[in-house]
């Protein structure tokens, strides 16, 4: 017997993620082990009167194209994702992994150059979404192999995911909307406020948001959600940051990173492990070394840290830096084919003062 959370899931998603609407073109991206999801995600679309297609992807051919495939291979982007990136209406994109460690041993800069090939259509969607013309939504299906990266059972990882998307509330929707509530409280007052000051183990980093929008997320981009973020003035990043948690990159771990910033840039980077690679994703391009993002994870439901950033940049009592390309609806006008996020555990001595005045400490928010 299937679980009824699943359809109400779906629900969730086409109605209150996405908001789909009748006679849009909407495109489901996932693997065949979401098949439960998928399928009443495409009937819960049906419904509303949309026009519902899927593109799966097959384990393995990332792989086969990064291993064997010629540079104008690697480099190829299909007319199709061209297409959908530029007309199609709402997109959900739903990991469901066979294999997490598929691209462990793949040489960096061949990630580096597939990263490359993908810009244009990142900023695409991204300039779409930020007018308010396409929608899209990125969530998780509980696989074993997920669960295996979260150190849990499948049954286990199952309650985790469905608990940490309110699937358990009578009326999730609701529920998404009250937590939206109290997001804009912090908003109100951090959208006054010009210089951010974070502080704990290994990390003291200043930057400026003065006149950057923040972003309420409360189940609409992300799914399970539960942060607020915006964008740093771009050069006004200056100091060093300690990074706690593991950066993940295409499934490889990158281990007790540190950045030290001038005037916005990264200047030194070391890891104890994946250092390499570390270097390479900074040499993408030219706005990889820079900050497109600063955010609070607020979801104070979601206390393990698995390995899979959908959950991990949410974990209450953390922060998390991307860098990379910003979000343009934030004031945001850096450019990249890279948006990584690394998540700062603020929990034990973290502090986060706003123009001077502590408003954070331990994981929590004073104002």
């Amino acid at each position: 017997m299937s679980d009824p959370r699943i359809t109400k899931m779906a629900q969730v998603l086409v109605n209150h993620s996405l908001g789909l609407k009748k006679g849009q073109k909407f495109v489901i991206n996932s693997q065949e082990t979401a098949y439960p999801l998928i399928k009443e995600v495409f009937r819960e679309a049906i419904i509303k009167g949309a026009y519902p297609e899927t593109r799966l992807q097959l384990p393995g051919l990332s792989e086969i194209i990064l291993k064997e495939g010629a540079d104008h291979q690697i480099e190829y982007v299909s007319p199709l994702t061209k297409l959908m990136a530029n007309e199609y209406d709402a997109f959900l994109s739903i990991g469901a992994p066979i294999n997490t460690r598929e691209l462990s041993n793949i040489p960096p800069e061949k990630m580096r150059q597939l990263q490359r090939a993908s810009r244009e259509i990142m900023q695409t969607i991204m300039s779409r979404a930020a007018e308010g013309k396409l929608s899209w939504c990125g969530t998780q299906f509980p696989t074993n192999a997920a669960a295996q990266e979260g150190n849990m059972s499948l049954d286990e990882y199952t309650e985790f995911v469905f608990a940490a998307c309110l699937l358990n509330e009578k009326d999730p929707i609701a529920a998404w909307e009250k937590i939206h509530e109290n997001h804009q409280k912090y908003i109100n007052y951090l959208g006054k406020c010009s210089e951010l000051h974070f502080k704990s183990e290994d990390t003291d980093l200043k930057l400026s948001v003065a006149g950057r929008k923040w972003e309420n997320c409360d189940g609409k981009n992300n799914f399970p959600d539960g942060e607020i973020f915006t964008a740093p003035i771009e050069d006004t990043v200056n100091g060093h940051i300690r990074f706690s948690f593991p950066g993940i990159y295409m499934g490889r771990e990158i281990e007790d990173i540190r950045l030290s910033f001038s005037e916005g840039k990264v200047i030194d980077a070391q890891a104890k492990k994946g250092e390499d690679l570390l270097e390479a994703i900074l040499d993408t391009d030219e706005g990889s070394r820079y900050v497109g993002e600063i955010a609070m994870g607020t979801n104070y439901g979601i206390k393990h840290f698995t390995k899979n950033m959908l959950f991990d940049e949410k974990i209450g009592g953390t922060i998390h830096l991307a860098l990379g390309n910003g979000y343009p609806e934030t004031g945001s006008i850096n450019q990249s084919a890279i948006h990584w996020d690394l998540l700062c555990d603020m929990r034990t001595g973290g502090e986060i003062f706003a123009d001077g005045e502590l408003i954070y400490r331990d994981g929590n928010f004073l104002i």
